[in-house]
C-alpha cells in the first residue's frame, strides 16, 4: 500500500506532509521551500507562450503578468465563477486542482513513488457544495481523496490533544496569507465538536506585507525622488523584502532593507537601504490588528462563551508567530 499525504490547500500558500518513521515530514516542492519555509504557492499563471505555471514560478511572474495570474481561488470553490483565459474558462476545482497536480508530482518525486490517496483539509465554515468542489478537484488531479478533515481539528490533531482524555474547550486561531479563521471546539473523550466558527476572508499577512511595501516605496521616493510604483520588476523585489523583513522582526528588533540596484535613473543606478524595527512595524500594521477583534469576539459571543472559558489556544499560520499578534490573541482570550 502507498503512502497516505496529508494536504493543506491554502488560500496563499499550500503545503503537504507525510509520515516517515511515524513522524511527519514536510513535502518540499521542487523548487524548494521558499521565504517563511513555504512550499507551495497556490498560484496558477499562463505565460503569453501558453506555458502553465504552477507555485513559486507562478508567483515569481505575478507582477509583470498580473491578467494571466490567477491567486486565491479557494475563496471561489463551490461557486459557479469561472476564470477566462484567451478565451478558455475554467473552473475553481480545475485551477485547485492545477496546484493539486503540481503537489502529486513534487509528492511522488519526494518519495519516489506515485502518489495517489491523500487527504485534504478544508475550513470548518465550509459548506457542502465547498467540500464536494475540494473532492472534484483531487479527482481532476489524479488523486483518491481518503477523506476531508476540518483544518481546526487537523490543528488540534498536530498538536496530539485527539489522545487526551480531557474535556476541553478549544480555540483555533488561523492567520495565514490571504484569510482568518476562528474556530471554538469542545473535546470531549477524543471526539471533537464544532461550537462556532467566524472570520475574515479578506485579512491575512498579504495585507500587512502590502502595507510596508507602500512605506518602503514612500520612504525611498523621499530620499531619492524616485516613485517605484510603476516598476514592476522593482516592486517585485520590494515585496519579496518587506514579507523577509516582517518574518526577521519576529525574532529580532530591528532589520536592515537592503535592495541594491532598485532601479536606475538618468543619473545611474539607485540602491534601496532602509532600516525597519519592530516598533515601526507594529504602528504600520495596527489598522490590521484592529480587525482580528471581530471575528475572535463573534465567536465567542456564538458559542455562549465569556473570555477566560477557553482551556487551550492553537495558533496556526506564520503571521501568529509575531509577538504583537500573539499578545493580542492573550488579551482578547
Amino acid at each position: 500500500m502507498g503512502k497516505i499525504i496529508g494536504i493543506d490547500l491554502g488560500t496563499s500558500n499550500s503545503a503537504a506532509a507525510v509520515l516517515i518513521g511515524g513522524k511527519p515530514t514536510i513535502i518540499p516542492s521542487a523548487e524548494g521551500l521558499t521565504i517563511g519555509g513555504k512550499a507551495f504557492p497556490s498560484v496558477v499563471a499562463f505565460t503569453k507562450e501558453d506555458q502553465r505555471l504552477v507555485g513559486e514560478p507562478a508567483r515569481r511572474q505575478a507582477i509583470s503578468n498580473p491578467d494571466r495570474t490567477i491567486t486565491a481561488i479557494k475563496r471561489k470553490m463551490g461557486t459557479s465563477y469561472r476564470v477566462k483565459i484567451d478565451g478558455k474558462e475554467y473552473s475553481p476545482q480545475e485551477i485547485s486542482a492545477m496546484i493539486l497536480r503540481k503537489i502529486k508530482d513534487d509528492a511522488s518525486a519526494y518519495l519516489g513513488e506515485e502518489v495517489t490517496d491523500v487527504i485534504i483539509t478544508v475550513p470548518a465554515y465550509f459548506n457542502d457544495n465547498q467540500r464536494q468542489a475540494t473532492k472534484d478537484a483531487g479527482r481532476i488531479a489524479g488523486l483518491n481523496v481518503k477523506r476531508l478533515i476540518n483544518e481546526p481539528t487537523a490543528a488540534a490533531i498536530a498538536y496530539g490533544l485527539d489522545k487526551k482524555n480531557a474535556r476541553m474547550k478549544i480555540a483555533v486561531l488561523d492567520l495565514g496569507g490571504g484569510t482568518f479563521d476562528v474556530t471554538i471546539m469542545e473535546l470531549d473523550n477524543q471526539v471533537f465538536e464544532v461550537i462556532s466558527t467566524s472570520g475574515d476572508t479578506q485579512l491575512g499577512g498579504t495585507d500587512m506585507d502590502k502595507i510596508l511595501v507602500d512605506y518602503i516605496v514612500s520612504e525611498f521616493q523621499k530620499a531619492e525622488g524616485v516613485d517605484l510604483k510603476g516598476d514592476s520588476m522593482a516592486i517585485q523585489r520590494v515585496r519579496e523584502a518587506a514579507e523577509k523583513a516582517k518574518i526577521e522582526l519576529s525574532t529580532s528588533i530591528t532589520t536592515d532593507i537592503n535592495l541594491p540596484y532598485v532601479t536606475a535613473t538618468s543619473s545611474g543606478p539607485k540602491h534601496l537601504n532602509i532600516k525597519l524595527t519592530r516598533a515601526k512595524m507594529e504602528q504600520l500594521i495596527d489598522p490590521i490588528l484592529k480587525r482580528l477583534d471581530s471575528p475572535i469576539l463573534k465567536a465567542l459571543q456564538d458559542a455562549g462563551m465569556a473570555r477566560g472559558e477557553i482551556n487551550k489556544i492553537i495558533l496556526v499560520g506564520g503571521p501568529t508567530r509575531m509577538p504583537v499578534i500573539q499578545k493580542k490573541f492573550e488579551t482578547l482570550l
